[in-house]
């Protein structure tokens, strides 16, 4: 894509010292035509293939845990702008825009939500655990904070293989807490591991606000005592998202070490599809649809510049939506794992 122009923002003053190593937020990117129109169908991609899972989940097509992305698309879809090939993913169960934003198939991921042959784990998978070695998304992780510890792992392999890659480790404020998060922490600081931490603050953890659950809320501070770097982002603007993570993975790709990245976001939906999401009001929700939507902000941008029309933009709608009706047609089609494959990749 064409080199993006800077602009200035309001970002903090750099304090590196150990004991406080927050760092200034770079300069909010502005993005081109062809970037505005990329991020615009990427996220607007993860949006409907989530409204539909949504809908099958509904009509007892998925079953299990099922958690929606729906309001943080911009967190990963910037980070994928800003990443380079060879970079690896690892998540937590609120996985499926990162495989959406790794390149993976909608019909593969979708599949897998209803345990189907075609599903990227065979079906037996589910929602919180898929994976893809060819395209470096490692998974899917339904225990609270484990993937961190698993992602300083591959960022381990990269320093050990000195392959140039680094590996982004996403979890949320409630997993920041996790005592295995700090050991990951201090180990991939002690090596200067190609780490970038990404947390995605969406205000609750489960239906406990991080206020309630965590004595400090500046989660970019969480590896201060470790020497670590981190920055607040607003992870509902695109712009934002690509300018920190591009500082931040080049942060780790020279041999920094590890880096953190809390992105300030928000979920319109419950916890799961089971979280009826009692602990907020339906204003305050509807507050954040109508100011801040990661959507609506690149929407609104592409029609204020004159780079695309209402009728362009519903165009892209239409044809994402054939993505995804196509994807859960196949998801409904494709047939059930054999029995046999009870006893296949099982180790004991």
């Amino acid at each position: 894509m064409a080199a993006a122009k800077k602009t200035t923002s309001g970002a903090r003053s750099a304090s590196r010292s150990r004991g406080a190593a927050k760092t200034a937020a770079p300069a909010i990117t502005e993005f081109d035509k062809d970037q505005e129109l990329h991020a615009y169908r990427e996220m607007l991609l993860i949006r409907r293939f989530e409204e539909k899972a949504g809908q099958l989940y509904g009509m007892g097509l998925i079953g299990g845990f099922c958690h929606l992305y729906i309001g943080q698309e911009a967190v990963v879809v910037g980070m994928q702008m800003a990443k380079k090939d060879g970079d690896q993913m690892i998540t937590g169960y609120r996985d499926h825009g990162h495989m959406l934003a790794m390149d993976l198939d909608p019909k593969g991921v979708m599949a897998e939500l209803t345990g189907r042959r075609g599903g990227l784990s065979k079906g037996k998978g589910g929602s919180m655990h898929m994976f893809s070695k060819e395209k470096h998304f490692y998974g899917g992780h339904g225990i609270v904070g484990a993937q961190v510890a698993l992602g300083t792992g591959l960022g381990f392999a990269n320093r050990y293989r000195d392959n140039g890659n680094v590996s982004m480790a996403f979890f949320g404020d409630g997993a920041s807490n996790q005592g295995q998060v700090y050991e990951s922490f201090n180990m991939a600081q002690l090596w200067k591991l190609p780490v970038v931490f990404v947390i995605e603050n969406n205000k609750y953890g489960m239906g406990t606000s991080v206020e309630r659950a965590s004595s400090t809320t500046d989660l970019s501070q969480r590896g201060a005592s470790f020497g670590i770097p981190g920055q607040q982002v607003d992870g509902m603007d695109v712009r934002a998202v690509m300018a920190a993570s591009e500082q931040a993975l080049e942060h780790a790709r020279s041999g920094k070490g590890p880096y953190i990245l809390e992105m300030i976001t928000y979920r319109y939906r419950g916890h799961s599809m089971s979280d009826p999401a009692k602990y907020r009001s339906k204003d305050e929700v509807q507050k954040m649809r109508t100011d801040h939507d990661p959507i609506e902000q690149v929407r609104k941008r592409l029609l204020d510049a004159g780079w695309a029309s209402e009728d362009d933009l519903k165009a892209i709608d239409k044809d994402v939506r054939a993505i995804v009706a196509e994807a859960a047609e196949f998801a409904q089609a494709d047939p059930e794992p054999d029995v046999s494959e009870l006893y296949t990749d099982i180790l004991l």
